[in-house]
């Protein structure tokens, strides 16, 4: 159980158990469709009525939990009609957003950029050899480093915010891969660095399709 005592800061409790249910549904730990019952889920993660519940309505708004016909909550469905439209949404966001990186962006920018790459290959290595909860954790939290600092120079926070919500919402796709050993590392270390040149490059319409081929491998296993 998170939380034992009395909490006054109720936002901040929110803010904890929406960060465990997050990644409790990206690890499959709540499977999709799973009905969300509040009374189960204070036994399990802690927390009052009124925290689980704002924390199941900012879920929903991020699109991992919905809201169902009888006023519960449920988590959102995986299916491939789901993950597909979620890459569609996701290249059009995040190639916009790049494109737009690449023409704001300063050698500040570029740092962060190779900073990123950097510390997702050495997490993609540790995750390879020992594919445990640690290990996938600090992957997944790379993969999010390296996809964000490609877009941050794009001086737009809705664009970066569309961004967080809908790599957020592929997050289970790719762990599940992961945990099915469907991952082709040789592959994902090429593309990464095919990308990062290009961008450091300023090959825009390389970068874009590189980006593209990218998002679309988390459909196809590769």
């Amino acid at each position: 159980m998170l939380f034992a005592g009395k909490r006054t800061d109720d936002e901040t409790v929110v803010d904890l158990l929406a960060s465990t249910l997050r990644k409790d549904i990206a690890f499959g730990r709540l499977l999709p469709d799973q009905k969300l019952k509040l009374n189960e889920l204070r036994s399990r993660y802690g927390g009052s009525n009124h925290s689980m519940r704002e924390t199941l309505r900012m879920l929903s708004a991020e699109g991992l939990v919905e809201a169902t016909a009888q006023r519960g909550f449920r988590v959102t469905s995986a299916t491939e009609d789901d993950l597909r439209d979620i890459q569609l949404v996701r290249i059009e966001i995040e190639a916009l957003a790049l494109s737009r990186s690449m023409n704001l962006g300063d050698v500040a920018w570029e740092g962060r950029v190779m900073a990123a790459h950097h510390a997702l290959q050495k997490a993609e290595i540790a995750v390879a050899a020992t594919p445990d909860d640690v290990t996938a954790l600090e992957w997944d939290q790379a993969c999010r480093a390296f996809a964000s600092a490609l877009l941050d120079a794009c001086d737009s926070p809705r664009l970066i915010d569309l961004h967080r919500k809908f790599f957020d919402q592929s997050r289970r796709f790719r762990l599940a891969q992961l945990r099915e050993g469907k991952l082709n590392w040789d592959k994902r270390q090429a593309r990464h660095k095919a990308l990062l040149d290009a961008v450091l490059q300023r090959d825009e319409p390389k970068a874009l399709a590189l980006l593209r081929q990218e998002i679309e491998a988390e459909l196809r296993s590769a």
